[in-house]
C-alpha cells in the first residue's frame, strides 16, 4: 500500500458554525464516496479555510461524522488578493493500492475552476 492524497474544496455560504459544518461534511462525504475510501484507511486529514471563514474549526465537522481517531489539522489559507473567498479545502491522506491516476479529487460549489486539471466533469 501507498499513501495517496485526495484534494477537495467547497464554498461556505456564510461564516457560521452551521454553514462550516455543512460544507465540510458534504465535502468529506463526497471525497469518501467518490474514492470508495474505508475510513480505517485514512491516515490524516488537513483542512484549510480562507481568512473570512472563522466561526468554527472545519475539523469539528469531521469529528461529528464519527471520524474520531483520525489525526486532523486545520490551518488558514494564505490571504492572496483576488483569490476565491469563503472556501474550505481538504487534503485527505489515504493508505491505498490505487494509483495516483485513479484518485478522484472533489471540487464542489463552483470550486472546480481552482484546479480544472484535477476536477472531474
Amino acid at each position: 500500500m501507498r499513501v495517496r492524497g485526495i484534494r477537495g474544496a467547497n464554498v461556505v455560504e456564510a461564516n457560521t458554525k452551521e454553514a462550516i459544518h455543512k460544507t465540510t461534511g458534504e465535502l468529506i462525504k463526497a471525497i469518501i464516496a467518490e474514492n470508495d475510501v474505508d475510513p480505517g484507511d485514512i491516515a490524516s486529514i488537513f483542512l484549510t479555510s480562507t481568512p473570512d471563514i472563522n466561526a468554527d474549526f472545519p475539523a469539528y465537522a469531521v469529528r461529528v461524522l464519527g471520524l474520531t481517531s483520525i489525526p486532523l489539522l486545520c490551518a488558514r489559507e494564505i490571504d492572496v488578493p483576488g483569490a476565491m473567498p469563503s472556501l474550505i479545502r481538504i487534503l485527505v491522506h489515504i493508505n491505498t493500492d490505487k494509483g495516483q491516476d485513479e484518485i478522484n479529487h472533489v471540487y464542489l460549489g463552483g470550486t472546480d475552476k481552482l484546479r480544472p486539471d484535477l476536477a472531474r466533469e
